[in-house]
């Protein structure tokens, strides 16, 4: 058996109603808290102003940071943190998807320490022990922020998208209550879903799997694959909203121990320069190529993908149903509403080099089982800016 490491800090608190108990969570770390989230719109408005009342009603005194964006920037940090530090916040709640949750942990970071989040990058210094606790309630399914050590930041200046990664960033208790995810629109439901699914798959083929990880990491896939397409259409489908949440929650264990690999360096590169473009979404237009590139390095993983998402091919040699990974994966897009190119999203194609480029300055692309050179990266490129 493979030797690995496996660690997880984040106390999980699963399941529907579970967000009655957040007041009485948040006190357990300090008497004085900031919640992160998004504007309010329609569909959150209320699920925001339920969670207010529950930390208002157990006596926290409460300040609310509601400008986190999209792909959060360093301008959202450097925001959210000057807030906490005028309330002196003792702990850091952040309710929402992969945004709110990563920019709390920045914020977290940013609000105990000198300079910026972005001087924290994993390449960077380390944080302290005086990072503020945070306490991660997700709203979507999802990033498995949740549950990992991450906290993805944009610099909009540099155009490069790039994450905090220490373990002082683990939330210390995650809610995840589906009751939350009831109002999340189709679109977001799907390129959350499909985050899922990649988070999982990718730690099948990271040089960081392990048995453990593997378990955890199939089941997820599973559940997306044959859940997701019915929960499009139904999205008030409360059982499916919880499975779906579990499998984000395995799903996040998963790269918080082992991690990902080319899909999402590229991921992150598109990201960083193509800001309007959601981070599932980025995936998605990037999965074809990249499974069509790596396939025949990890034949026993894209089988299983392969058939999870056909259960045809199980009769099929693992040479075969890896050999139909490409025609599946593409299936199963189609499928959620989500197939599509770099050109759909109004990348330049002039810029193709420029971001082959940066889709080599994370180290996400040298884990991957079959390491693209410079000219292989461009041509990954390539093909997902003109795929049809």
């Amino acid at each position: 058996m493979k030797k690995f490491n496996y660690h997880q800090p984040t106390r999980i608190v699963f399941g529907k109603g579970r967000i009655e108990e957040t007041g009485e969570i948040v006190k357990e770390f300090g008497s004085r808290c900031l919640l992160v989230t998004t504007p309010a719109v329609a569909a959150t408005e209320a699920q925001f102003e339920r969670v207010r009342e529950i930390i208002l009603a157990s006596g926290v005194e409460l300040a609310h940071f509601d400008q986190v964006i999209p792909n959060p920037t360093t301008e959202t940090s450097s925001a959210g943190a000057a807030i906490a530090r005028e309330h002196r916040a003792d702990v850091i709640v952040g309710l929402g998807g992969g945004s709110s949750m990563d920019a709390a942990k920045a914020i977290a970071v940013e609000a105990s320490h000198e300079g910026s989040a972005w001087d924290y990058l994993f390449y960077k210094k380390e944080p302290t022990e005086k990072t503020l606790p945070v306490v991660s309630i997700s709203t979507t399914s999802g990033t498995g922020s949740q549950v990992t050590q991450v906290s993805v930041i944009t610099n909009p200046d540099e155009r490069d998208k790039s994450a905090l990664y220490h373990p002082r960033c683990f939330p210390r208790v995650c809610i995840v209550d589906p009751e939350l995810m009831l109002t999340v629109p189709k679109q977001v439901t799907a390129a959350t879903g499909f985050d899922v699914f990649c988070h999982a798959f990718e730690s099948t083929i990271h040089p960081g799997r392990g048995a453990y990880i593997e378990l955890l990491a199939r089941e997820a896939i599973s559940i997306v694959t044959s859940t997701l397409p019915s929960l499009l259409e139904n999205l008030g489908d409360i059982e499916a909203r919880e499975i779906m949440a579990w499998a984000d929650t395995l799903a996040g264990l998963c790269i918080a121990s082992a991690g990902v690999t080319l899909p999402h360096g590229m991921g992150m590169a598109v990201g960083g320069m193509y800001p309007h473009v959601a981070h599932g979404e980025s995936l998605a237009i990037l999965y074809p190529a990249c499974t069509k590139f790596t396939a025949s390095s990890a034949v026993e993983q894209y089988a299983f993908m392969a058939r999870a998402i056909n259960p045809d091919l199980v009769q099929a040699s693992d040479e075969a149903a890896a050999d139909a990974a490409y025609d599946e994966i593409v299936k199963f897009l189609k499928s959620i509403g989500l197939y599509k190119n770099l050109k759909d999203v109004n990348m330049p194609e002039d810029e193709i080099e420029a971001l082959a480029k940066q889709s080599m300055v994370l180290p996400d692309y040298q884990g991957n089982p079959r390491v693209a050179t410079p000219e292989e990266m461009v041509a990954l490129v390539k093909e997902a800016y003109s795929q049809t």
